[in-house]
């Protein structure tokens, strides 16, 4: 514990951080679960039937994607991109821009998914929003010139935005929807990618097992496209209707996303599980017509005001979009804030209640504190250190809990007990107030879950609570799952050189890219990834950051091409991504903050906490490090590296 000036007598600030260090760690020793993330099980890895089907395509349009003509098997791209989010289409965009796109042989983008959006695609539920601002978050805003409605846009103009997106760049021919990836095979011979895929064609036609060849594939999937369930005894014997909230039912509850009047919950009993991000927007849409609504807590969220309010148009021209490049500015600005690193000069575009959290940096880096000593010493220092970073604010959201919530014991069982960096902060204007109707229940499992389920309801605190409906707000697999390996994340395998997959790689040898996109023995092969690289709260940025350097990297190696009549084999060397494995190395001491941390996504239920005995074991471990200096920082590294010509890649030839 850090003791006051004289060095002697601890303060008043240290004995009440002491004291709430202490309140923390019960509080998360409450939710350690030893089966870390397979107290989850993802919907589609599901055995049971119907849970499986909780992850089916509600949106789909099978007619009128049939109707489109079907890619051949064996059809040969230059570029083969996994994933139509923002991650994908952004990154195809700037492929564009780069002039690497010239043909319709040139690009294919792949995804499971009926539509562009990414998870605005499948997420649809009343309420949804996102958290940062659209302005900063929404994608090429100045290219398209499209002015969001509201300072955070609802998810239906989020998805239309995507779509906008692939409308202007001409992707809407050029896209190979409801495909599941199943495998990428380097054939070294042809050097050729060759991705084994299942298209399916719905109801009334059998799928299609394709082969697609690609001279470069690149995996775009983002960080969180896998739902997942808790493992609760008896959930599939629930007998009243059952959806998981990234695949919202609206026949059960009746409206629709752009008009979410829930008719048909009135004089039903209802039931969430989960107090995350998604049900904070849920829950208000859900209470509104519920006869009875009951949420189901592990773990408060921390929750902070939104201030929705419409775009207003005179502030657009004259204070936001004011001239060239403001956006890129913008998301900038945002990140110095969420990094500690702003000036007193500088001022706060956004000025939101993210923009006020300094303490995120523990997440995201901060290029004040980026490296620390590893000795307990420092340690505990650089974690004091954002303790009192994030004491006021952490006050702050309790006691709005305090001042919102009528009665106190339902209070107490709201506050969030954990720094801010633990997870994610939610935002809203109406979720706290919810729980002071008399119909609106907070069934709070002091940590523990949900302990079964029956055909009537859920059992919780050894009390069942009779449901009609039962919904599941309970998240993703998170972006450390599987330590990170995005081809797991997207559940498929590539297979490099020697017929090693890159999975077996990383079990081999630990986490090993350069800059957390490429690996060795695995050519003209990209991958979006926040392990080994850098990330921020507006993911927007980060796609931003990663897909102008994986363009240029690949622009440049293009223009390197050996001879006439060659195209590129474009692969870093084992020195380059040994070489930045040791630096990520140096900058793990900065995350330790993380590990005390109550069990969420960010630390993939608390087994990045538990460290490992073997020294081997632990090493590869601390691979898993990102870059501590903040998303600025990161991008500046990377700027310098196409700057000195990305010499840490060799570029060899292949007959065209």
């Amino acid at each position: 514990m850090a003791t006051s000036d004289a060095g002697q007598i601890p303060s008043a600030e240290d004995l009440k951080l002491y004291t709430l260090q202490q309140k923390y760690a019960e509080e998360a020793a409450k939710r350690f679960r030893p089966e870390f993330t397979a107290q989850f099980v993802s919907l589609a890895d599901a055995d049971d039937k119907r849970i499986h089907a909780l992850g089916d395509d509600p949106w789909v349009d099978h007619t009128a994607l049939n109707a489109k003509p079907p890619v051949a098997d064996g059809a040969r791209y230059k570029f083969v991109v996994l994933g139509t989010g923002f991650g994908g289409i952004i990154f195809a965009v700037r492929l564009i821009e780069a002039g690497l796109v010239k043909g319709p042989q040139d690009l294919l983008l792949i995804d499971t998914a009926g539509g562009f959006g990414g998870t605005w695609y499948w997420n649809r539920y009343p309420g949804l929003h996102c958290d940062i601002e659209s302005y900063t978050y929404l994608p090429l805003l100045e290219e398209t010139g499209f002015v969001p409605k509201f300072r955070y846009s609802p998810g239906y103009e989020i998805r239309e935005h995507a779509e906008r997106i692939a409308t202007k760049w001409n992707l809407n021919d050029k896209v190979l929807f409801r495909t599941k990836t199943n495998s990428a095979r380097w054939d070294d011979a042809g050097k050729v990618w060759n991705i084994a895929v299942t298209e399916n064609r719905g109801p009334a036609e059998p799928s299609r097992d394709l082969t697609i060849k690609a001279e470069y594939f690149m995996s775009c999937v983002g960080v969180f496209p896998k739902p997942h369930a808790p493992k609760i005894p008896g959930l599939n014997s629930f007998a009243g209707p059952l959806f998981h909230t990234s695949r919202w039912d609206y026949s059960v509850t009746g409206g629709s996303q752009d008009s979410p009047e829930l008719t048909k919950l009135e004089g039903k009993r209802v039931g969430i599980i989960g107090t995350g991000a998604t049900a904070v927007q849920a829950v208000p849409a859900l209470a509104k017509y519920a006869k009875e609504l009951y949420v189901f807590q592990r773990t408060p969220s921390s929750v902070w005001p939104r201030d929705q309010r419409p775009t207003d148009p005179e502030e657009w021209k004259t204070k936001i979009a004011t001239h060239p490049g403001w956006q890129l500015e913008r998301m900038a600005n945002l990140n110095a804030f969420l990094t500690n690193a702003a000036t007193e000069d500088l001022p706060n575009l956004v000025d939101d209640a993210w923009s006020r959290m300094p303490a995120y940096c523990a997440n995201v880096g901060c290029p004040k504190w980026g490296y620390i000593e590893p000795t307990p010493e420092k340690i505990g220092e650089h974690i004091g250190r954002l303790m009192r970073l994030d004491l006021a604010n952490a006050e702050a959201a309790r006691a709005r809990v305090d001042a919102t919530i009528k009665d106190p014991t339902t209070a107490a069982k709201l506050k969030a007990w954990y720094p801010v960096w633990c997870k994610r902060p939610t935002f809203s204007d109406d979720y706290l107030e919810t729980f002071n109707l008399p119909h609106v229940h907070l069934v709070d499992t002091d940590g523990k879950g949900v302990e079964s389920s029956t055909s009537k309801g859920l059992v919780a605190g050894g009390s069942e609570y009779d449901l009609d409906i039962l919904i599941l707000g309970t998240g993703y697999e998170g972006p450390v799952t599987h330590d990170g390996d995005p081809t797991a994340r997207a559940d498929f395998s590539v297979t490099g050189r020697e017929g090693r997959t890159l999975s077996q790689k990383w079990a081999e040898q630990g986490v090993t890219t350069l800059h957390g996109f490429s690996s060795h023995g695995f050519p003209n092969f990209f991958f979006q990834n926040a392990v080994q690289g850098a990330s921020g709260a507006n993911y927007a940025y980060s796609l931003e950051t990663w897909s102008r350097h994986l363009a240029d990297v690949i622009r440049q190696a293009e223009e390197r091409a050996p001879a006439p009549g060659k195209r590129v084999v474009v692969e870093n060397t084992v020195e380059a991504e040994e070489a930045w494995a040791g630096e990520l190395m140096r900058h793990g001491p900065y995350y330790a903050s993380m590990m005390g941390c109550t069990p969420s996504y960010n630390n993939a239920e608390g087994a990045m906490a538990q460290m490992p005995s073997d020294p081997a074991e632990m090493m590869k471990k601390a691979r898993l490090a990102a870059w501590s200096f903040g998303l600025e920082s990161f991008a500046k590294v990377l700027e310098d590296f196409r700057k000195g010509g990305v010499k840490g890649f060799e570029v060899t030839g292949a007959d065209v």
